[in-house]
């Protein structure tokens, strides 16, 4: 299958970083440059150093369902501890934005009749542009960030009609047909 073909594929593991199999085989620790990251390894999947790089192994077919999916998740986490991840988000509407309130707050302004506050988790940072309209919000935890970034947009999910809303940069927003048919 395609999976068990994705699994198989080696992680490289690029300079400074390092990794500890924890709990009996059952998480991995991946530590690098921009800090640490723990990654689940299902059951019968162990990692194996070769050459340079960590390869994911399954102990038999049985696993095979979970073996590509322990590789995207060491993947991850080595990706995140050394480039990290980031997601984009724009705010479209008059005199929306975002602004960053002391570090782990950003207050948006969605057109209710106050302010929200969103505190971010730990190990989360936004950054906002000069218009404050635009926020990449980035982090060393995949799952995280894209939590994050959802839990955002979903604020102020786009308005089908006027595009109003907190959306993914990017995103192509499907505009609802009107009653006369008109496209």
């Amino acid at each position: 299958s395609r999976m068990s073909r994705i699994g198989k594929k080696p992680i490289p593991l690029p300079v400074g970083v390092k990794y500890t199999v924890t709990e009996g085989g059952k998480t991995v620790l991946v530590e690098g440059p921009k800090g640490k990251v723990t990654a689940m390894l299902p059951g019968g999947i162990t990692l194996v150093q070769k050459d340079g790089a960590l390869v994911a192994e399954r102990e038999n077919d049985k696993q095979a369902a979970f073996h590509g999916l322990a590789r995207a998740l060491v993947f991850n986490a080595v990706t995140g501890v050394t480039t990290g991840w980031t997601k984009d988000l724009d705010i479209v509407g008059i005199g929306y934005r975002a602004e960053l309130k002391g570090k782990n707050t950003v207050v948006f302004t969605l057109g209710f009749s106050h302010p929200i506050e969103f505190p971010l988790p730990t190990g989360i940072e936004v950054a906002i542009d000069p218009k404050q309209t635009h926020l990449t919000i980035s982090g060393i935890d995949r799952q995280k960030v894209g939590q994050v970034a959802a839990d955002m947009r979903s604020l102020r999910k786009p308005d089908p009609y006027k595009n109003k809303g907190v959306r993914y940069t990017g995103e192509k927003l499907k505009k609802k047909v009107g009653k006369t048919g008109a496209k």
